[in-house]
């Protein structure tokens, strides 16, 4: 009998251990998210399933071109996944259909057509500390920083960056944020 619950106690630390390091995974380091919609079409689709990388912005900036995820504040529980295209300081403008940076145009090459509303980026958008001006990467179909219920996103409300599709298994990989060269 004493041998068996020593076993069982053995069994429940081993079990405990277990937890206490996934809570903590899932708490600090990443979680996994569902993409919901269209708006980064063709780069992530709908119902894929990935990791978000909750810890990298805890050592370093976000960069631009990097897949973000955060969450929208006007409906709890819900979550966007967008591009950064505009940093801190910078003044982001879109005129005819094209996204200008401090006056010069950006250089993006991940398939989106020209985009047909600018939003409030129809004027220039000066981003002040932690600002940053998100993008879907389909542009015709994304609610992002070009809506007035979204706008400009603070880095503080990151949850994180895309880091790795799980789902569908053929797609499978690291995710690309273009420009960069970083995966």
């Amino acid at each position: 009998m004493r041998k068996i619950i020593k076993e069982l106690a053995g069994w429940l630390v081993y079990i405990v251990i277990v937890v206490i390091i996934a809570w903590g995974f899932v708490t600090f380091v990443a979680q996994r998210t569902q993409v919901s919609g269209a708006s980064m079409e063709t780069t992530l689709s709908d119902g894929d399933q990935l990791i978000v990388d909750k810890i990298s912005y805890q050592f370093r900036e976000p960069e631009r071109f990097e897949i973000i995820v955060f969450p929208y504040q006007y409906e709890a529980g819900t979550y966007y996944i967008k591009r950064i295209i505009g940093l801190p300081g910078e003044t982001v403008q879109i005129l005819d259909g094209s996204v200008y940076i401090n006056g010069e145009k950006l250089e993006e090459h991940y398939g989106n057509e020209v985009m047909e509303e600018a939003g409030i980026a129809a004027e220039p958008v000066t981003l002040g500390v932690d600002e940053y001006f998100v993008l879907g990467d389909n542009r015709n179909n994304s609610k992002d920083s070009r809506s007035v219920d979204v706008g400009v996103v603070h880095g503080k409300n990151f949850v994180g960056r895309a880091w790795i599709r799980i789902w569908p298994f053929e797609k499978i990989g690291w995710i690309r944020h273009e420009l960069t060269g970083q995966e």
